[in-house]
């Protein structure tokens, strides 16, 4: 089974009609056992993904302020290795991204064949935040929508697996995880007035991101709900649908690894016999 709510292409999303609060009839330790398996797994998925260089993904994190963007990426990818992984914050644009559409400081960071990135928050929020923010007018985001899919579909025709996932907190989760920030003083550096100042436009934020999953969701580019309320289950249901979207390739990723090695020992072989290797 699977624990995410993947949204069909065409069905409007209506996010107060779904749970934030599964647990997939697992309890946190058996659940925490299935889900060291398969960050383990994982791990050796994005081993062959860097070796076989024929594909690469991208996994974008999006949710509201303490829905665990930061939490997902510590635990689910603690098994990859650094060195074919990038993780990429957005934060509130520069003057300079300013000064371009809103597209182009997000280009540079998808990954090239063979490599994993990870964004932390990402293009999304140039039609979620702008919106709810009336940073620019409707004239302009309404616009992007197809923009986006524009730009993803040109990804995926590059061989960018693109895996999206929404983190989806109850807003009394978010408050609860507000306050035990404000008793804890390892955490209090996260704290911002501004996080629940934000809360007074929960409704507006959730209207424009049953938009945004809505509008910006196609059969290569799919937008996944992960309930969120529970940080286990979080990491549990990302960890699943990421190692059920790379599984399919594995034999195909061998498959080259094997000729490639064919390959390189036969070249091992002819430099021997003429003399070129002497041990």
């Amino acid at each position: 089974m699977s624990y995410v709510t993947e949204v069909s292409p065409g069905k409007r999303v209506n996010l107060t009609t779904i749970s934030t609060r599964e647990d997939g009839g697992l309890d946190k330790e058996s659940a925490n056992a299935k889900f060291d398996a398969l960050a383990l797994e994982l791990g050796e998925l994005q081993d062959l993904l860097y070796a076989a260089k024929t594909h690469s993904l991208l996994v974008i994190l999006q949710g509201l302020d303490t829905s665990g963007k930061d939490g997902t990426i510590r635990n689910v990818f603690k098994d990859v290795d650094p060195i074919g992984c990038h993780v990429t914050p957005f934060k509130v644009p520069t003057e300079e991204e300013l000064a371009h559409d809103f597209l182009w400081r997000v280009h540079p960071h998808v990954p090239g064949l063979g490599m994993m990135t990870v964004f932390n928050r990402s293009h999304y929020e140039d039609i979620v935040v702008t919106r709810v923010k009336d940073l620019v007018p409707p004239s302009v985001w309404q616009k992007r929508y197809d923009q986006i899919n524009d730009f993803e579909r040109s990804l995926v025709a590059n061989k960018t697996i693109i895996a999206k996932y929404y983190l989806h907190i109850s807003q009394a989760e978010q408050e609860e995880r507000l306050r035990a920030r404000e008793q804890d003083v390892a955490k209090a550096w996260k704290l911002s007035a501004q996080d629940w100042i934000e809360r007074r436009a929960w409704d507006a934020y959730w209207a424009a991101y049953d938009d945004a999953l809505t509008k910006c969701n196609t059969a290569d580019a799919t937008w996944r709900i992960v309930p969120a309320d529970r940080k286990w289950f979080r990491n549990l249901a990302i960890a699943d649908d990421l190692v059920r979207i790379l599984r399919p390739l594995k034999n195909e990723w061998l498959a080259k690894l094997k000729k490639q090695g064919e390959l390189e020992m036969a070249a091992i072989k002819a430099a021997r016999e003429a003399g070129k290797i002497t041990i």
